[in-house]
């Protein structure tokens, strides 16, 4: 269920890529926190902690990637089923464009409860952000941790 609400939000974030070719599939997967660990919020006001990915795609900020078709950004809801937990005025909580790279901040302080059990989902989005897609479906990874 989460899965397809994942796909279904994202998708309409923007028109998908084509597909992809076989030899240049994408993957999007994230390393930390591990599925079903006990995260802290972070101090800030966002109460944020960082999230890290790992793509075989180039992870830069949303149009930086200039004419390399293996480079892209993520976007990361929090909570994908609803969108109770985005930044005021946009459909996800947070994208790699903050630092570049692997790392981005998950924002648990725009969710009406930052503590408890959440579902991260992240989707992998070209320069224009559009989603990168995968045999007709968008390159996601998910993972539920309990925030303290």
């Amino acid at each position: 269920m989460f899965r397809s609400a994942l796909m279904i939000t994202f998708a309409l974030l923007a028109s998908p890529l084509g597909l992809a070719q076989a030899e240049d599939r994408p993957t999007l997967e994230i390393v930390w926190p591990q599925p079903g660990s006990a995260v802290d919020l972070g101090n800030d006001p966002e109460k944020a902690i960082g999230v890290v990915v790992r793509s075989n795609f180039a992870l830069l900020p949303a149009g930086q990637c200039g004419t390399n078709r293996q480079c892209g950004h993520v976007h990361m809801k929090i909570d994908p089923d609803g969108d109770t937990c985005n930044i005021p005025g946009r459909p996800y909580n947070s994208m790699n464009s903050d630092f570049g790279g692997n790392l981005i901040k998950a924002r648990f302080g725009h969710c009406p409860k930052a503590a408890g059990q959440h579902v991260i989902g992240v989707l992998l989005a070209d320069d224009h952000h559009k989603p990168v897609l995968v045999d007709g479906k968008p390159v996601t990874a998910l993972v539920t941790v309990t925030t303290k």
